[in-house]
C-alpha cells in the first residue's frame, strides 16, 4: 500500500507499485543510460539500477523488487529510496493510485515535425552521398586549384554595404541550415530538440539542444552531432561543382565564390572543442565522458586552487595545506584521463581565444565603427553614407544581440 498525507508526496512502502513514464535505456560500457527523450533527462546507472527500473516497470512492488535483486546479486538495495530518486528525475508517472505531477517538458522547435517526416535523415546511404559529393568536389579542385576561395572573394561588389548585407544574410542562412540539420537528424531519432541563440566566449552562435540524443544508439548520436558539418560540406561541394561550370569573371561566378567561402568559414570553428562545438560532442561521446566540459573545468579550477593556495598561505605566514580533493578522482579511469587532457586544451584554447579577441577582434571592431562614423555626412555622397550606416547597423546590432543573449542565458542558468 501507499500511505499519503494531505497535500504531501505519497509515502513509499514495501507494497507500493509504481508506473513509470516511457523510458529509453541503452548500455554504455559498464553502465546503463536511462532517461526520457521528451524531457531530455537521463542518468547513468549501474547494472543493478537498470535492472531495478526494469522490475519496477514490470509492475513489481518495492518489496518484490528488493527480493528479486537480492536473489540475483546477493546484495541489499533500498528500492523505496531509489523510487524517490526516480521521482525527482521525473521518471515516475504514478505511485500507487496517486499520479505524480509532471513538469512541463522543454519547448521544442518545429513541434509539428515528426520522426516519420524526416526518417531519411538517418538512412545509412546519406553519409555515402555526402562522401560522394565531397570526393567529386575535391577532384575538381585538384584539377582547378584556381577555384579555391580566398578572402578577396567576399568582396564581390564595389559597394561595401551590398557586400556586408549579402554576406550577413547568407552567413545567417547557412547557420540556420546548419542547426536545422542537427534538429532534423535528432528528430528522426525521436528527440524533440530546441534551437536558440547562445554565446561561446566572444562568439554569438545559434545552438540546438539535442541532449536527449544521449539515449539513442551511437550511430544516431554521431550522425546528429556531425549533421551540421555534413551540411556545410555538402553545400560547399555543390558550389564547387557549379562554380567549375560557370564562366570566370561574371557576377554569378563571383557570387558563387563568395558563397563557397561562407560555407567553409564555420568549419575551422568546429575544431575549437573548448567551446563545445559539434566536434566537442563527438569527442565527448568517443571518450565515454558524461560531461567532458564540466568535469574538465572543475579539474582546471582544482589545479589552479592547488597552485595558488600554498602561495597565499605562505604569504600569511602559515604552512601549506592540501587543496580540495581532486574532482576527477571520482571518475572512472578512462574518463579521468580524458578529462585531465581536455582541461589543458580548455585552458589553453580559452586563453588563446580571449587573447585574440583583445588583440585583434576588439581593435578591428572599434576601428570599423570609428571609420563608419567618420564616413557619415553629405561630403561622402549617397554610397559612402549607405556603407557607413550599414557598418554601424550590422556591427552594432551583432554586439548588442551578443550582450542581450549572454544576459538572458545567464539569468536562465540561475
Amino acid at each position: 500500500m501507499t500511505d499519503t498525507t494531505a497535500g504531501g508526496p505519497p509515502r513509499i512502502g514495501p507494497a507500493t507499485r509504481v508506473v513509470l513514464h516511457d523510458l529509453a535505456v541503452r548500455r554504455d560500457r559498464d553502465e546503463w543510460i536511462v532517461g526520457r527523450m521528451v524531457t531530455r533527462n537521463f542518468v547513468a546507472l549501474p547494472a543493478a539500477g537498470a535492472r531495478a527500473v526494469e522490475l519496477l516497470g514490470d509492475g513489481l512492488s518495492v518489496a518484490r523488487t528488493e527480493e528479486t535483486l537480492r536473489a540475483e546479486t546477493g546484495e541489499e538495495f533500498d528500492i523505496a529510496d531509489f523510487v524517490g530518486d526516480l521521482t525527482a528525475l521525473g521518471f515516475v508517472a504514478r505511485i500507487g493510485d496517486r499520479p505524480v505531477p509532471d513538469a512541463e517538458p522543454p519547448r521544442a522547435s518545429l513541434p509539428w515535425l515528426r520522426p516519420r517526416h524526416v526518417r531519411l535523415a538517418l538512412h545509412p546511404a546519406l553519409p555515402l552521398l555526402v562522401g560522394a559529393l565531397l570526393t567529386a568536389a575535391v577532384a575538381v579542385l585538384v584539377r582547378r586549384p584556381d577555384l579555391l576561395p580566398g578572402y578577396r572573394d567576399l568582396l564581390w561588389s564595389r559597394h561595401g554595404s551590398v557586400v556586408l548585407l549579402s554576406g550577413a544574410a547568407a552567413g545567417w542562412t547557412l547557420l540556420l541550415a546548419h542547426e536545422l540539420a542537427h534538429l532534423v537528424t535528432a528528430r528522426a531519432a525521436g528527440v524533440p530538440g530546441r534551437m536558440r541563440l547562445g554565446t561561446r566566449l566572444q562568439f554569438l552562435v545559434m545552438q540546438t539542444d539535442i541532449s536527449g540524443i544521449e539515449l539513442a544508439p551511437r550511430r544516431h548520436r554521431l550522425t546528429a552531432y556531425l549533421a551540421g558539418i555534413a551540411l556545410n560540406l555538402s553545400v560547399a561541394s555543390c558550389l564547387v561543382l557549379v562554380l567549375a561550370a560557370t564562366e570566370a569573371g561574371t557576377t554569378a561566378h563571383r557570387l558563387l565564390a563568395a558563397a563557397l567561402l561562407l560555407a567553409l568559414l564555420p568549419l575551422p570553428f568546429q575544431c575549437m572543442v573548448f567551446t563545445r562545438t559539434d566536434l566537442y560532442f563527438v569527442l565527448q561521446d568517443l571518450t565515454g565522458c558524461r560531461d567532458l566540459y564540466g568535469d574538465g573545468l572543475a579539474y582546471a579550477r582544482y589545479r589552479f586552487r592547488r597552485a595558488v593556495r600554498p602561495v597565499r598561505r605562505l604569504a600569511r605566514g602559515k604552512a601549506p595545506a592540501h587543496a580540495r580533493d581532486d574532482p576527477s578522482a571520482r571518475l572512472p579511469a578512462h574518463e579521468r584521463r580524458a578529462v585531465r587532457i581536455y582541461s589543458v586544451v580548455l585552458v589553453a584554447g580559452t586563453a588563446a581565444c580571449l587573447t585574440f579577441m583583445a588583440a585583434v577582434t576588439l581593435p578591428v571592431d572599434i576601428a570599423l565603427l570609428v571609420r563608419a562614423v567618420r564616413g557619415l555626412g553629405p561630403e561622402h555622397g549617397l554610397a559612402g553614407n549607405a556603407d557607413a550606416v550599414t557598418v554601424l547597423v550590422v556591427l552594432g546590432g551583432v554586439n548588442v544581440l551578443w550582450l542581450v543573449t549572454w544576459w538572458r542565458n545567464r539569468r536562465a542558468r540561475r
